[in-house]
């Protein structure tokens, strides 16, 4: 069989890369092949341990892709062959004119004594891997969650609503020390604690103890052991690009296939979207390794915008690595780069950080204290940087510092921003903050030039 546009993968990227070419070529027939019979909504598989009914609940539909005329098939892919320009599946062959890899990732499991022990599990995109793994964990009576990135932290934060031990560790000397500074991290991990996490940082995992093939502890580098029978691998996930290597695609620093701006990989026709594709800092342009849907979904719409001609002109020079997350009781998140990475490549810094209230007045039921904090280069006056922690509508506001970071806004533009606020939703106008931490910032800029 032939298609116009053939796209390996069926969850974000892939879905919305499929979308996308269907809506802006419409006469184009698309395909998706995935080897998943049912896919799972990425972000929503850690609230299948407790929020969720079960894992039956973040099932992600693709009858609303399928009444646009996109057709699927449900096969694994076997080869890709770049010059004949085919697909191959266990059953069949798929000619193409144009290639979208949206193969996603897999965990990331660390060369460590004990990973294959019966008890060990990880976190994967697989609905009936996570249906049979989910069951099993809850039944544990001591779990382990090793890595505090931001799967790890709901992981662990849903368990402990239905088992009574659980712990969380951390290599680093912080959790979720990629997105947050240590200031803003301990604040997380605190209201963690407060809801009955034990956390333990900076604690390097040697081995994973078994009895008779299972599970029974976990040893950490500095002699310590503690008693589990259920461990969680939480350390990270690792581009799925082995069939785009064999095929010849140029492959990235850190493991992902090269794109350009517009996601056309090394090869003709070819493009990758998603966890499989290589990221590049907005600021730095280093390559990264972000993993986030919100990042394969923006990937997505570029490719299938631009398959066949550039019809969107992509302005952005780079990833924000904007990001958002909650636990029961506080919301968080994060775009651009920490405080720590900034002065890592080199920037000189001025930080600008506020708290309060995020109702008005204070003494409305659903208030929840607010900190912003922010990272400006310090002779620009560029916002480089966000962090937030707080109530629900952090979720929007760090979509506004995203924005905002993308637009190379500054502390001076920012102190100035228009917004509009209500007693039920936002902080009083007053001490809008936002504006406040960029306020406190642009007072230090003023002095030190």
């Amino acid at each position: 069989m032939k298609y116009d546009v053939v796209v390996i993968g069926g969850s974000a990227a892939g879905l919305i890369s499929a979308k996308t070419a269907k809506l802006s070529y419409p006469e184009k027939s698309v395909l998706v092949i995935r080897k998943e019979e049912i896919s799972l909504v990425p972000c929503g598989i850690p609230y299948g341990f407790s929020t969720l009914k079960s894992i039956d609940d973040d099932i992600m539909g693709i009858d609303p892709i399928k009444k646009l005329g996109v057709d699927f098939l449900i096969e694994e892919v076997t080869k890709v062959d770049i010059k004949s320009k085919k697909v191959f599946t266990s059953n069949n062959e798929v000619e193409y004119d144009k290639l979208i890899f949206a193969t996603g990732s897999t965990p990331f499991i660390p060369p460590i004594e004990g990973k294959d022990l019966d008890g060990v599990y990880t976190i994967p995109k697989d609905y009936y891997y996570l249906k049979d793994a989910i069951d099993k964990i809850k039944k544990a009576k001591d779990i382990v969650v090793i890595g505090a990135g931001f799967i790890g932290i709901e992981v662990s934060d849903e368990l402990r609503k239905e088992v009574d031990n659980v712990t969380l560790v951390e290599a680093l000397d912080c959790v979720l020390p990629l997105a947050f500074d240590r200031d803003i991290a301990e604040e997380i991990a605190a209201k963690l604690r407060e809801n009955g996490l034990n956390i333990m940082i900076s604690k390097r995992v040697k081995r994973i103890v078994g009895e008779n093939g299972k599970v029974s502890a976990v040893e950490f580098e500095d002699g310590e052991v503690i008693k589990a029978d259920a461990v969680i691998l939480s350390i990270g996930y690792k581009p799925n690009t082995k069939l785009a290597a064999d095929a010849g695609l140029l492959i990235g620093k850190n493991g992902a296939i090269w794109v350009d701006e517009y996601l056309r990989t090394s090869e003709k026709d070819v493009y990758a979207a998603g966890d499989c594709a290589e990221h590049k800092d907005f600021f730095t342009r280093r390559s990264t390794k972000l993993m986030l849907a919100s990042t394969a979904t923006f990937d997505a719409r570029v490719a299938g915008e631009n398959l066949f001609t550039l019809k969107v002109v992509r302005e952005s020079k780079g990833n924000i690595s904007i990001f958002s997350s909650a636990i029961e009781g506080l919301a968080m998140g994060a775009a651009g780069v920490t405080e720590h990475t900034a002065i890592k490549e080199g920037f000189e810094i001025v930080i600008g950080k506020f708290s309060t209230i995020d109702r008005h007045p204070g003494t409305l039921p659903d208030k929840t204290k607010t900190v912003v904090k922010l990272i400006f280069a310090k002779y620009s006056g560029v916002l480089l940087g966000a962090q937030i922690i707080g109530g629900k509508s952090v979720g929007e506001m760090i979509n506004i510092l995203g924005l905002a970071i993308q637009k190379t806004m500054t502390a001076t533009e920012l102190a100035t921003l228009q917004f509009g606020t209500h007693p039920l939703l936002t902080a009083a106008p007053t001490m809008y903050p936002i504006v406040s931490a960029a306020e406190s910032a642009l007072r230090q800029i003023c002095t030190k030039s």
